[in-house]
């Protein structure tokens, strides 16, 4: 499926957001990753769970244990997070694995 960056990413907010209604808070992040799986699939996207990110540095490929919750449509990465609260820490210790510019994975 062919899809471009914000349908995907419409799609994938609102399965949130049904998950989110159906399960409510204060579940353990596996309970919601697989909810989300099957509101995904239910939704024909393409995904692939627990899919390993690799740093690439000085050209060599190094395992540093990083894994991404989805990757949506070989596109997007999505990572959930189950927190009582969503403070500053934790938004500045997820956004670099969001954003990280060399990231690659192989399909």
């Amino acid at each position: 499926m062919n899809q471009n960056v914000n349908s995907i990413t419409q799609k994938i907010i609102g399965s949130a957001i049904t998950v989110h209604k159906e399960l409510g808070p204060g579940l353990l992040e596996s309970s919601y990753e697989a909810c989300m799986a099957y509101e995904l699939a239910r939704l024909n996207l393409k995904i692939e769970r627990q899919k390993e990110l690799p740093i690439i540095y000085r050209g060599i490929k190094l395992d540093c244990g990083y894994r991404i919750d989805f990757l949506v449509e070989d596109r997007v990465i999505l990572e959930l997070k189950a927190v009582d609260k969503l403070d500053l820490f934790t938004r500045r210790r997820y956004y670099p694995i969001s954003s990280y510019p060399n990231a690659k994975w192989d399909s």
